[in-house]
Order: C-alpha cells, then sequence, then structure tokens
C-alpha cells in the first residue's frame, strides 16, 4: 500500500537536498489549475453577461438539480436548524464558541506613531464590506466550513456576509420524486449558517459561485471578497477572478504530514493518516519517521484499520496515490523534510514534542504530541481549518481576521514638520525628478 523513501544511512543525506529537491522526492497530487482555468473561463464570462440565468444552467449542467431559486428560503434556514440533531447542534454551538474565542483574540487595535515631532502615522484595520464564503458540497457535507468561514469575518466586523454551497437531489418524494429540499445546499450546511445568524445562503457551487460572487447578478449583489476551500474548478476561478475581487487562496487536495519517533502510537498514527485520506482520493499523506520499527508497525495497523474504515475505497486510492513513509536518521533530519513538504496540516508525535513542534517553520497548523490529532483541528480546537496547501504554507498562511481586514495608514503632519523635511523631499523628488512633488511640498511653506 505505501512506497518508501530512504533518507538514512548517510548522515548528511538530508542535508544535501534542497528544500526543492525534497519536496520533489515525496509524493502530492498534481492539480493544473491552468487547465481547468480554460474550461471555467466561458462559464465566468457567460455569468457576467447573463446573471442568474446563466448560474441555474450551469448549475443544472453540474449538480443535476435546478433550484427553484438561487437564494434560499428563510424558512429552508429555520427548518433545518429546527430539525437537526441535536448532537450536531450542540457540537455546532461549542464549536462556534471556540473559533469564536480563537478569533476574537486576533483583532489588532489601531497604532499611533510618532515619527518625528509634528508627523504621525497611524495604522489602522478596516473590514472589507462584503464577503462571499463557498462552502463545498461534493462528497460530504461541511458544516464545520462554515463556523470557519464565518466566524473570523463576524469577528473581522464585517457588515454583508453571503454564503454559497451546491444544492443537493433530494429524492425523498413517492417513488423517488423530488423532495422537499430539492435544489438546497445539505440541511446541515443550513442549520449552521442559520447559528450564525447568516441569512444570505444561495444554492450555487463550483466556479459558477464564484463567479456569481464576483460579478454579482440580480439575486447576488457583488462581493469584495471570496473565501473558502472548493475543487480545482473552484480554485481556477479564485485564479481567473483575482482582481475583479479578493480571494484567500487556491486551495488545493488536502494533506498531513506525521513526524514520528519511537515513542508514538501506531494506532494512532494510523488512524490519523486514514482520518486525512478519507477526504479525498487526492489526499496526501505522509509519514516521516526516525524509526523503522514504528513504521513497519503502523503498516500493520493500517493493515487492519483500513478494511474497517467507512470510506475504505477513497482511503485505499488515497494511500497508494499520494501515501508514503520517509525513514531518516533522527528528528532534525525529520524536520527538515517535513519544513520542505511544507503540510497543511503536520503532527508531532514525538518526545519533547512541543519542542519538536516549536522549531517548525513551514506548516499551516501544527499538532502538537498524542491526543492533538488533525480532527480536533478540524472541528472543536478553535483554530481555523482552511489552510494553505500544496506546499503554499511556505509563504501564506490559513484563513483568519485579517484576511477580512485591510491595513490603512492615516499620515498627520503639522506646518512645521512638513517645512522641516522639506529639504529632504526636495532632494528625493529631484532624484526621481518628479518636480511636481517637491512644488507641492514647497507651496505650503510659502
Amino acid at each position: 500500500m505505501w512506497r518508501r523513501l530512504d533518507l538514512r544511512g548517510d548522515a548528511a543525506t538530508v542535508t544535501k537536498l534542497s528544500p526543492v529537491e525534497i519536496r520533489r522526492r515525496l509524493p502530492r497530487a498534481a492539480l493544473d489549475v491552468d487547465v481547468a482555468v480554460e474550461t471555467v473561463q466561458p462559464i465566468c464570462d457567460d455569468i457576467r453577461d447573463r446573471g442568474d440565468a446563466a448560474v441555474l444552467e450551469y448549475t443544472e449542467r453540474f449538480d443535476q438539480v435546478r433550484p427553484a431559486g438561487l437564494r434560499v428560503p428563510a424558512e429552508a434556514l429555520r427548518r433545518a436548524l429546527d430539525e437537526l440533531d441535536p448532537a450536531v447542534r450542540d457540537a455546532l454551538v461549542e464549536a462556534i464558541r471556540r473559533t469564536r474565542v480563537v478569533h476574537r483574540a486576533q483583532l489588532r487595535e489601531a497604532v499611533t506613531v510618532e515619527v518625528a515631532p509634528g508627523t504621525t502615522v497611524t495604522e489602522k484595520w478596516v473590514p472589507v464590506d462584503r464577503v462571499g464564503l463557498y462552502v463545498p458540497g461534493g462528497r460530504v457535507a461541511y458544516p464545520s466550513s462554515v463556523v470557519m468561514n464565518v466566524v473570523p469575518a463576524q469577528e473581522a466586523g464585517v457588515g454583508s456576509l453571503a454564503v454559497a454551497s451546491p444544492p443537493q437531489r433530494d429524492l425523498s418524494g413517492p417513488g423517488g420524486t423530488p423532495g422537499p429540499r430539492d435544489g438546497l445546499p445539505h440541511p446541515v450546511v443550513l442549520a449552521a449558517c442559520q447559528l450564525l445568524e447568516v441569512d444570505e445562503v444561495y444554492s450555487v457551487g463550483g466556479a459558477q459561485a464564484v463567479a456569481m460572487f464576483a460579478y454579482g447578478t440580480e439575486s447576488c449583489p457583488p462581493v469584495d471578497l471570496v473565501t473558502g476551500p472548493g475543487n480545482v474548478y473552484v480554485a481556477a476561478a479564485k485564479r481567473l477572478l483575482r482582481g475583479i475581487v479578493g480571494i484567500d487562496a487556491e486551495a488545493g487536495p488536502t494533506e498531513v504530514a506525521i513526524l514520528a519517533d519511537h515513542t508514538a502510537d501506531p494506532a494512532y498514527v494510523a488512524a490519523d493518516l486514514i482520518a486525512q485520506a478519507e477526504h479525498d482520493p487526492l489526499a496526501a499523506c505522509l509519514l516521516v519517521s526516525s524509526s523503522a520499527d514504528l513504521a513497519d508497525a503502523v503498516e500493520v495497523e493500517l493493515g487492519k484499520q483500513v478494511p474497517a474504515t467507512r470510506h475504505r475505497e477513497r482511503v485505499e486510492e488515497a494511500l497508494n496515490g499520494q501515501g508514503a513513509i520517509v525513514l531518516v536518521d533522527d528528528v532534525d533530519a525529520g524536520l527538515r523534510v517535513v519544513d520542505a513538504w511544507a503540510a497543511e496540516h503536520l503532527e508531532i508525535q514525538t518526545e519533547n514534542a512541543a519542542a519538536v513542534a516549536a522549531r517548525v517553520r513551514h506548516a499551516g497548523a501544527v499538532f502538537v504530541g498524542p491526543y492533538a490529532p488533525v480532527p480536533l483541528g478540524d472541528y472543536l480546537a478553535g483554530s481555523n481549518h482552511v489552510l494553505p496547501t500544496g506546499a503554499t504554507a511556505r509563504h501564506s498562511s490559513g484563513l483568519a481576521v485579517g484576511a477580512f481586514q485591510r491595513q490603512v495608514h492615516v499620515v498627520e503632519c503639522t506646518k512645521e514638520a512638513l517645512a522641516a523635511v522639506a529639504p529632504r523631499i526636495a532632494a528625493l523628488g529631484a532624484a526621481e525628478d518628479l518636480l511636481a512633488h517637491v512644488d507641492a511640498v514647497e507651496v505650503r511653506s510659502q
């Protein structure tokens, strides 16, 4: 089931490889967003030109269902919450609470700095006016993604929030005829929106949702920013429409790396790899270990656990396609490997796990020790699970309050302070041959 990459023996093997070379040796699903852009461009152009009519046509083509309208009726949102399993409701309420606690702590106060007598610069943070939040709904429903997108936007102070999620086919009527939820997003997604008091929800998925948000239609006013994970076509639409609308990131298939030594429990490690593989056949699952005995034991555990898991075929496809065990000489070498791979999720299951985790530089989120598995972060850690994939954790962060705010510098200066710095402005303006800049200062000192 697993491929192995052995980087042991020569103690300098890993240090001889550059991060780029390490990444090239490790598996990740190929995601050709450029090809997908060619597919989604005519869809986005058509939605720009024809609005709701085009969105409905593409929804019917891709989701095999035509909603009665794009916007979800308020009664459907209320009904979804009323009918929600009490245990799921309780879990969502606690997830919202914990996520709100973490994200509220990210808010920044305005800071004023006096750079010279009479001259100040104030840095303030201003929320975007309106955001479109995308919640996937292909293989499974993701109410947790509603929480992860909506809460930081609310804490940032965004005044207008809209959620889009793909419509479902409901054939619960007599003889398999359409049922009451035909053409609506999954009811647990709607319930999460109602819990969060988001009443603007659309039955739209895929690239057409991003285009609807970016250009606006008769039903949906345009937004300033689109956030949320999705498939390659959602990523392609974000790439295509970036600039017309702000985006958070181009999310790719999910991934986990586990750095483990001889102290790790092989049953825990195997379970965590399976949990990530359950998301998607393209999920990447990497075990980096300084212990060959642990690696062997994990493979034994996988042999036991995989056949018993609900989504066995999906898990096996992911593990066979993008699963690997990397054997290294020690934890230091393992850290170099996982830093180079820059995982969306990184688990540290080693001796002194907290100290090892403190040395990590490149990861979307780090989970420390045997009792902080990735599913805790997916649901109830309070951290955000919308994270950078495809090694973009080298330069990008997960979704946070700051994604929904803009930094604005406010400059104030007295007449005397401007006169004091005028000779330096004149020198720089002349050096750049921008003499009108110099004149704009000098006219104030006459």
